[in-house]
């Protein structure tokens, strides 16, 4: 299983949300790439990258701190917030972003979601299915949806997508534990070959087994580095013994 750590960018800076909720904004680093460069020297090989003024903002706006984190580290990056046109995508992935993260833009317009998926590929596109009660919310959480959570992923997965990260709006930033049964629930309704990345919760390095023994793929970890529960020696003692 990947473990991929999170850095949430507001104003250039690195911080952490409860909830989404903007107003819980704690800052960690005014130094993202200071941060990127101590996961890379643990042994970290990827990294979750979140504009959080993006997301507000409808448009890709931190794209400088992508563009320095990719020139100055290894590490392959996932890059979302606020990705709504072709110009945003090119802007992301001209200034290194490994793979992009969709997540309104999913739900809200369905056809420029999916021209990315057949202009880029299945390995450069996730989907990111946030949700809340298992039904889709949209815009940084401030809306939910009606849909059901697991048919929109397997909708997406008969279009091609490959790569999905799914957060527990309920359990993010709170430090209480992943959603162990709602991955559970989703890897037995999805296809083979799903790749989920559990999101949100992670609160002990005794979680990040059991995810891995679940199915997910992938985790991406926030507070619990930055609070300290989980060290990131621990993570570079993970990442060899099962690399």
């Amino acid at each position: 299983m990947r473990i991929i750590p999170a850095i949430d960018i507001i104003d250039g800076k690195c911080v952490r949300l409860s909830k989404g909720d903007y107003s819980t904004k704690k800052i960690y680093n005014e130094n993202p790439l200071e941060v990127a460069k101590e996961f890379e020297a643990h042994g970290i090989q990827h990294l979750h990258l979140v504009d959080l003024d993006g997301a507000k903002s409808k448009h890709i706006v931190n794209y400088k701190v992508l563009e320095t984190i990719a020139l100055k580290t290894n590490l392959q990056i996932d890059f979302g917030g606020g990705l709504k046109s072709g110009d945003d995508l090119h802007i992301a992935f001209q200034s290194g972003a490994h793979q992009i993260t969709g997540g309104s833009i999913a739900v809200k317009d369905r056809e420029t979601f999916l021209s990315w998926l057949s202009t880029y590929g299945a390995r450069k596109i996730i989907l990111g299915a946030d949700a809340k009660d298992e039904k889709v919310a949209v815009s940084g959480w401030q809306e939910e949806s009606d849909l059901e959570l697991i048919p929109f992923v397997q909708e997406y997965q008969s279009e091609g997508i490959e790569y999905v990260i799914c957060t527990d709006i309920s359990k993010d930033g709170m430090l209480q534990g992943p959603a162990f049964q709602l991955y559970k629930k989703m890897l037995s309704k999805t296809k083979k070959g799903l790749h989920l990345i559990a999101s949100g919760g992670i609160s002990t390095f005794d979680e990040l087994p059991k995810l891995a023994e679940i199915g997910c793929e992938g985790t991406i970890i926030g507070k619990a580095i930055y609070e300290g529960k989980i060290s990131l020696k621990q993570l570079e003692h993970y990442i060899l013994e099962n690399g």
